[in-house]
């Protein structure tokens, strides 16, 4: 048994292996020479989320559609660089928005210079990834402006907020599929077309990709309560302190209140006050880690990590598909 891509993902299949590998790294090398620039400074900026390291988990799941066609097809690693380049970029902005002082461990691009530099640099790369799309064709970069309308629709919605009549938890799991789900989507569709693969697959593909990037999305809520920032390389609580609704806390809402438990009323308490104050936050962060919430938000992406698994059904068995699966255990693994 190897491994392949993020999450330590499993994959039987020799082959498989070393064609995922060989995709991984082509894609690695293309990242580096797209962001190159002719002023340095901004090759240092464009470069320092790429040296951050990161999952790659767009690129993976775009080179194990490509699977279900030609996998070696000419457009499949250029694909692979564009949804990667977007992802990066909306990073740069993101860390803006959220003032995030760290991203994959390492200072924010924001923190580390300023918003403006942050701001300019995910243009840049939004730019570059233009460039290279503009050569996949026609129907290549219509799919990306799809995504991207959808992933800045998303955006725009989680700054709107549900409004006073809305779900709460029915319009965040909407955001996530704009802001995450869409470019995940994306990716599958777009590795699985210039592999040349069956339209139904396409299809499929595409669908599954909507899913298990919902999933994904979940499993970082959780991580972000649950985890010492070593996994996900962020500092623990960042959405709580900004007081940004995720599942945990959507739960709680959700959960009628214990009157008879003192740790659940303060936790309620604490949910309502700024949590920019360091010890209010650690305090919050404590008995949100306790609260049935939490469990239940695993739960929850469990289940939508199982509803992926689920639409790969009419897919041929193949290592491709085997890893897929694989891919679906991994997230939700992720939560534990």
């Amino acid at each position: 048994m190897t491994v392949v891509g993020p999450f330590g993902l499993s994959v039987q299949d020799r082959d498989l292996t070393r064609d995922v590998q060989a995709g991984l790294d082509a894609v690695e090398a293309a990242l580096s020479e797209a962001v190159k620039s002719d002023v340095p400074f901004i090759t240092v900026t464009a470069r320092h989320l790429i040296e951050a390291g990161g999952k790659r988990f767009r690129p993976l799941l775009l080179l194990l559609a490509a699977q279900f066609g030609d996998s070696g097809a000419p457009g499949v690693v250029p694909s692979a660089v564009v949804v990667e380049l977007t992802h990066l970029a909306t990073l740069y902005h993101d860390d803006v928005m959220d003032e995030a002082p760290v991203r994959r461990g390492a200072p924010s691009a924001n923190s580390r210079w300023d918003n403006s530099v942050a701001i300019l640099t995910g243009d840049f790369l939004f730019s570059r990834a233009s460039q290279v799309l503009a050569d996949l064709g026609p129907e290549a970069v219509r799919l990306q402006a799809d995504a991207f309308e959808r992933l800045v629709t998303g955006q725009i919605l989680e700054t709107q907020g549900p409004g006073p009549d809305g779900d709460p938890l029915h319009h965040y799991l909407d955001v996530l599929a704009g802001k995450t789900g869409s470019l995940i989507a994306a990716s599958c569709k777009i590795g699985a077309l210039m592999a040349g693969a069956e339209p139904r697959m396409v299809d499929t593909l595409s669908e599954f990709g909507e899913r298990i990037g919902i999933a994904f999305q979940l499993a970082d809520d959780v991580l972000d309560i649950a985890s010492d920032g070593d996994e996900s390389g962020k500092t623990p609580g960042t959405d709580l302190r900004e007081g940004v609704p995720t599942l945990p806390t959507l739960l709680l809402q959700q959960m009628p209140a214990d009157p008879a438990d003192p740790e659940d009323t303060r936790l309620r308490e604490l949910l309502t006050l700024d949590l920019a104050d360091d010890e209010l936050h650690a305090e919050a962060l404590r008995l949100l880690r306790r609260h049935p919430a939490l469990e239940r938000a695993r739960r929850e992406t469990l289940r939508q990590a199982e509803d992926a698994r689920a639409l790969l059904a009419p897919l041929p068995d193949c290592p491709a598909k085997e890893a897929l699966q694989a891919l679906c255990d991994s997230v939700a693994i992720r939560t534990m």
